[in-house]
């Protein structure tokens, strides 16, 4: 039987593909509660500083939070698959 480290890592590449996807989807959310423009983007010199700042940082702590929970999620559905921790 391989590894539970072998087969989280198909696993884990779609998991991660899907969470990327769900955290873009939870950052357009939230800057729609922030701003009535589309959030900016870095290079774009009609908006402030501040502004790119704060939706990077906002995009990054979302995104970073979303692929904790899936990947944590996906590392938990191979221990019950196998009953190893493919960490």
């Amino acid at each position: 039987m391989p590894s539970a480290k072998v087969m989280y890592r198909p696993v884990g590449l779609a998991v991660s593909m899907g969470a990327g996807a769900l955290a873009g989807l939870a950052f357009r959310k939230v800057w729609a509660l922030v701003s009535d423009e589309e959030a900016p983007a870095p290079t774009d010199e009609n908006r402030r500083w501040r502004e790119v700042v704060l939706a990077a940082a906002i995009q990054g702590a979302i995104f970073t939070a979303t692929r904790a929970v899936v990947d944590r999620g996906g590392a938990k559905a191979v221990k019950r698959a196998t009953g190893t921790w493919p960490g």
